[in-house]
């Protein structure tokens, strides 16, 4: 399995810490299904730069053996080839996790990879131009969307239905119920 740039890496958790001293690491998931990902048998990983995961280049993501991925306690622990005690998983950390586009699951009906949204249009029920999206947060309550702007303003948006009112991917752009001076 190779990625391309017309399938990109899609960035699904970060290793966080080690776990225990066989080589385990924890993974803080940063999609709705982080068991699923126990069904590929790889993952890549890089280390993040710069404003975060759209920002690493292809070439410096790796493919590695998935040997073990299992939910325990409050979060999911994984273990990779080559990655065989506790030194190793140290070196791990921090790192990101992901799996080319081609390896994902097709997303259903109003579900979007986080790279996706990335670079479309915001517009308001008035037309008017918020922005682009530039990058994504995880609060825990709900994903945020952080607009950029022409004139380099930012405005965080939550994405919840209250807000977001369509991903119009086809339009390269997302309507919002949002106002300019908000």
């Amino acid at each position: 399995m190779t990625a391309t740039d017309t399938n990109p890496v899609i960035v699904l958790g970060k290793i966080t810490v080690p776990y225990g001293i066989q080589g385990w690491v924890r993974i803080h998931p940063f999609a709705d299904d982080p068991l699923a990902w126990a069904k590929m048998p790889e993952w890549w990983v890089a280390t993040e730069k710069g404003d975060g995961a759209a920002e690493v280049p292809l070439a410096q993501w790796r493919s590695c053996k998935l040997k073990q991925c299992r939910w325990h306690g409050d979060g999911l622990v994984a273990r990779l080839e080559g990655v065989d005690d506790r030194n190793a998983a140290e070196a791990l950390q921090g790192f990101l996790v992901g799996a080319p586009r081609e390896a994902m699951p097709a997303t259903s009906e109003n579900e979007f990879y986080w790279t996706d949204l990335i670079g479309l249009d915001v517009v308001n029920t008035r037309d008017e131009k918020l922005g682009q999206v530039v990058g994504l947060i995880e609060t825990g309550a709900s994903d945020v969307l952080r607009v950029a702007a022409e004139d380099g303003e930012e405005r965080l948006l939550p994405f919840v239905a209250a807000v977001v009112l369509a991903v119009e991917q086809a339009d390269h752009r997302i309507r919002v119920e949002w106002e300019k001076d908000w």
